[in-house]
């Protein structure tokens, strides 16, 4: 697990059935699941054919208690994460859990930005940098979306908080403008102002697939729903958005192969 500021270093699932969820993506995205250890609560590792990508977090009742649902969460790397969960709230975000070690892992908090789109901040243990983001790369996450209820705020806190970079836009047929952030000069995603005003500002993570259409017909037989796609996106790939069986929304992106 990388460390560069500002930089996509892990993601993870939160869910009320790891087994269930393992067998889902397993067969969408072809990710081994595996134990973290044996102290971690049931923690499991989601890994491509090359690299972890990813992990299933089991809620407890007690975090069902406090409201906790089905979802998925980004992870950002930061140098200092004290520091940073201080800036966040500063800016008007909330804190949702504490800087905390995990011993061995790094010391992380989970946020959420001035819109309430929920996110995590981790200093790893180990040095280096991560390949769990990776356009381009099938079994990896190829795309950061976050739907927002003001994208110009929302795109100014992350600037300024993870020296992101304000990137290109796309028209969006009358809903606004597709913005790209980049970092390091690299495009990592987008921001944009959500298409449904009941839904909260949250992030969305595309993660690559081998075939497109193999992914829809896994989607189906294991349970989940195709809300959008597929559609194609510049460059010639397709994405297709998903509530996975618990409900949790992700995104597919990849080839058509037919």
């Amino acid at each position: 697990m990388g460390n560069q500021h500002g930089e996509f270093i892990w993601y993870e699932l939160m869910t009320s059935d790891a087994v269930a969820a393992a067998d889902f993506y397993g067969a969408v995205v072809g990710w081994k699941a595996r134990a973290f250890d044996e102290s971690a609560g049931g923690y499991r590792i989601l890994a491509a054919s090359d690299a972890d990508v990813a992990g299933l977090l089991p809620i407890t009742p007690e975090m069902a208690a406090k409201g906790v649902r089905p979802g998925w969460l980004g992870y950002i790397g930061v140098d200092d994460v004290d520091a940073t969960a201080a800036a966040v709230v500063e800016a008007g975000g909330t804190q949702h859990l504490p800087p905390t070690d995990i011993p061995g892992v790094g010391r992380f908090a989970v946020l959420a930005d001035p819109q309430g789109a929920v996110f995590q901040i981790m200093r790893g243990s180990m040095e280096g940098t991560s390949t769990v983001f990776a356009p381009m790369e099938s079994g990896h996450c190829n795309w950061n979306e976050l739907a927002t209820s003001d994208q110009n705020a929302a795109l100014s806190f992350y600037i300024d908080r993870f020296n992101w970079e304000k990137g290109d836009a796309m028209p969006m047929d009358g809903a606004g403008e597709y913005r790209f952030i980049n970092r390091n000069g690299e495009m990592i995603g987008a921001v944009m102002n959500r298409m449904d005003e009941a839904a909260p500002p949250a992030w969305t993570f595309y993660f690559g697939v081998d075939d497109i259409d193999a992914a829809v017909k896994a989607v189906a037989e294991k349970g989940g729903a195709i809300h959008y796609g597929p559609a194609e996106v510049p460059g010639g790939a397709f994405i297709i958005v998903v509530a996975d069986p618990e409900g949790a929304m992700v995104g597919f992106v990849g080839p058509r192969r037919q």
